[in-house]
């Protein structure tokens, strides 16, 4: 695993030669040894398609390549390095795919390693109309970032990060706002639920739930709070 959590809102990363990763630009808070941070105008591995997705979605966070240059005698003569990522004092979990697809929202993304695959995915393709639905009710927004393969995430949540088992028989009912990821093969639909809070007037959006089925994890935050 190449974070290691220093504490509850800092990771470090190892970063070798020939180990590239990604982060969100402005969350480095330390380095040791020959690193290099470039911007990354490619949309990490996904390529052009998946900046240009964000992009139409006005929904792109930038990134930043973190690498160690290769020395002149090759990767056994180049020295590693060590990067500490941390933003804004959220806090910070590793989320490892383990092949799966993660789907996680992009403000959500700390950084991740090169080796996974980044894209973007239309929402009305997981729920269909409810997807799209789910993007305008619960300002989500209509796409969301895959990550694909084998590799580490680092994410940032308010108040730590839960991880809530999803089987067929036992389908999850998620708060929307406290929604951060999930992975797997997993269904997303917009639920409706009327309860005591909305019959007093509070007006907190709960009316709207997530319903997540199918088999697989999902990820929810300890607070209602966007980033």
């Amino acid at each position: 695993m190449p974070f290691r959590e220093i504490n509850s809102k800092v990771v470090e990363a190892e970063i070798r030669p020939g180990r590239t990763v990604f982060s969100q630009r402005g969350a480095m808070l330390a380095y040791r040894g020959p690193v290099s941070f470039t911007p990354d105008v490619q949309g990490g591995q996904g390529g052009l398609a998946s900046m240009i997705g964000r992009r139409i979605a006005g929904e792109h966070t930038p990134l930043m390549t973190v690498e160690v240059p290769l020395g002149p005698g090759g990767p056994g003569e180049t020295p590693c390095g060590t990067v500490m990522f941390g933003h804004g004092g959220h806090h910070v979990s590793v989320i490892e795919p383990a092949g799966h697809t993660l789907y996680v929202e992009a403000d959500r993304l700390l950084a991740f390693e090169g080796t996974l695959r980044q894209s973007t995915v239309f929402l009305g393709a997981q729920g269909g109309v409810m997807g799209m639905v789910r993007g305008q009710v619960t300002g989500q927004g209509l796409f969301t970032t895959t990550l694909q393969g084998h590799g580490s995430v680092a994410v940032m949540a308010h108040g730590g990060l839960l991880e809530l088992p999803i089987r067929p028989e036992r389908p999850v009912h998620v708060d929307p706002q406290a929604y951060v990821a999930h992975r797997g093969d997993v269904r997303n639909s917009l639920s409706t639920a009327l309860g005591w809070r909305d019959m007093v007037g509070r007006g907190s959006g709960e009316a709207f739930q997530l319903e997540l089925s199918g088999n697989g994890s999902v990820y929810v935050q300890a607070s209602e709070e966007k980033l």
